[in-house]
């Protein structure tokens, strides 16, 4: 019976790794297609800094998946001892990472409020310039998502370090004016009115509104995959120590 028990085990960890290993190989091989891809989506990508970091996010992911699957299934095949106990500790070490970054999002969730980034907006935030990590991310934030501050194009008259360097003459940065297309190789509707702060050519919207309904569809499907992801991993974690002992 035991020995049943065990073969049960060893073929269904065999097939959970399998679907691991696969997964791991198409978003091993997406992320390597949209960076090395001579028709031109690197170029397409390459203009989005946060395309770029999401190919590779993919990249980093597909390939801990495929080398997770692989040795899943190297040890639940060969039944061997030392790639089980790899396996498991490896599993173990992306577990607990997981579990502490849901922990920490928890714990500083209230951090994530209209309020923190309105303040931290009008504190450092430096207009163009591109050498500023925090600028430039937000001019990225606002030009992706045809967005304005954090509230609005009104937030930037209390921007005390942006009100500075422009010497009072500009009333939005110029991530905020429209562009058609709306990325940032669209070519600007009419910059000097945008700057002046002439409604027709400014985007009105607040980022924070904006992001809030463009992920609000996928924060509890994020959540359910990731609830899914650790369920997984734990039921993967406990095959592999019952193998591991019941492997002499």
């Amino acid at each position: 019976m035991e020995g049943d028990c065990l073969s049960c085990m060893k073929y269904l960890m065999f097939v959970f790794n399998f679907f691991v290993f696969l997964g791991g190989a198409c978003l091993l091989g997406v992320g390597i297609w949209v960076l090395v891809d001579p028709t031109g989506f690197r170029e397409i990508v390459a203009t989005n800094p946060l395309l770029t970091t999401g190919a590779y996010i993919v990249l980093a992911m597909g390939g801990l998946l495929f080398l997770l699957g692989f040795l899943g299934c190297c040890g639940a095949v060969r039944e061997n001892r030392c790639l089980l106990l790899f396996f498991f500790l490896f599993i173990l070490v992306i577990f607990l990472v997981e579990l502490s970054a849901a922990i920490l999002a928890f714990i500083f969730r209230e951090h994530l409020t209209r309020e923190f980034f309105t303040k931290e907006l009008t504190k450092h935030y430096q207009g163009n310039n591109d050498t500023d990590v925090f600028s430039a991310t937000w001019n990225s934030v606002m030009i992706t998502f045809g967005c304005c501050g954090v509230n609005g194009p009104e937030d930037f008259k209390m921007a005390s370090v942006f009100r500075l360097l422009t010497f009072d003459s500009e009333e939005v940065p110029k991530a905020c004016c429209r562009r058609e297309p709306q990325t940032r190789d669209g070519v600007l509707v009419n910059r000097e009115e945008c700057q002046l702060g002439r409604n027709p050519f400014i985007n009105k919207q607040g980022c924070y509104t904006v992001i809030l309904n463009t992920f609000e569809t996928y924060v509890y499907l994020a959540g359910a995959f990731a609830i899914g992801v650790l369920a997984i991993e734990l039921f993967l974690m406990i095959f592999a120590m019952c193998l591991f002992r019941g492997i002499q």
